[in-house]
């Protein structure tokens, strides 16, 4: 499912029904609101939600799961209260599927393989990071990943994960030294113009918490040109 609505609140809707909200992120969005007091994601959400159906009054959302601001790809939101326990069920019980795109410097050795770190979050940093061996207050990370393309500069993986630590993808990745594309935090030597990072959410496939079918959800790449590369070749 991929086919994308385009909102007059400059929303991507990937798929919409009665229980569940799939959206494509962009760069630099916040999926739920800060410190920095700046209107989230899933505000805008609502503020779709309500214009479309008219409706009186608050608007119920709940957030499932989030990306980092400078990721784009699939947000699911929850639109009734009788959801937003079963997809939070589902994540925890990771009975979900989630598979990322990233652009990354250097092609890992070996190309296709299993990452496993154990990561530590240091909260004043905003950062993680990633250990051979287990240290204290660290959590265990683990992700599958695989070489899809090899272009001039850069190589396309395709990121399976295991686990949902703080900013594992990033974290993993630069401890091999491959460090993604823009992202200064973790290695990259320069930063995107927009400030995103090439990792995108690519694909979530988990069971309709109502409908109790399976279902995968899709999320086109942003629009640059480096993306557009591969797209041109896959």
């Amino acid at each position: 499912m991929s086919k994308i609505i385009s909102t007059p609140q400059n929303l991507q809707v990937i798929y919409e029904d009665n229980h569940l909200i799939v959206i494509n992120k962009r760069a630099g969005d916040l999926v739920q609101g800060d410190k920095t007091g700046d209107i989230p994601l899933s505000e805008t959400v609502k503020s779709y939600l309500k214009e479309k159906y008219n409706k009186p009054g608050n608007v119920y959302l709940g957030v499932v799961h989030r990306l980092d601001r400078p990721t784009t790809g699939i947000v699911l939101f929850a639109k009734t209260s009788k959801a937003l326990p079963r997809l939070n069920k589902i994540f925890a019980q990771k009975e979900n599927q989630k598979t990322y795109w990233a652009m990354v410097q250097n092609t890992p050795s070996p190309k296709n393989g299993t990452l496993i770190h154990f990561l530590k979050r240091n909260s004043k940093q905003n950062k993680s990071y990633a250990h051979i061996n287990e240290v204290p207050d660290s959590k265990k990370g683990t992700l599958h990943y695989k070489t899809l393309q090899e272009l001039d500069r850069y190589t396309l993986l395709e990121i399976d994960l295991e686990t949902g630590r703080h900013h594992q993808i990033r974290s993993q990745l630069s401890s091999i030294g491959s460090p993604i594309k823009g992202d200064l935090k973790y290695g990259f030597n320069r930063s995107n113009a927009d400030a995103s990072i090439h990792l995108h959410a690519r694909k979530l496939t988990l069971i309709h918490p109502v409908l109790k079918e399976e279902m995968t959800f899709t999320a086109p790449l942003p629009k640059d040109s480096l993306w557009d590369a591969v797209k041109e070749k896959s």
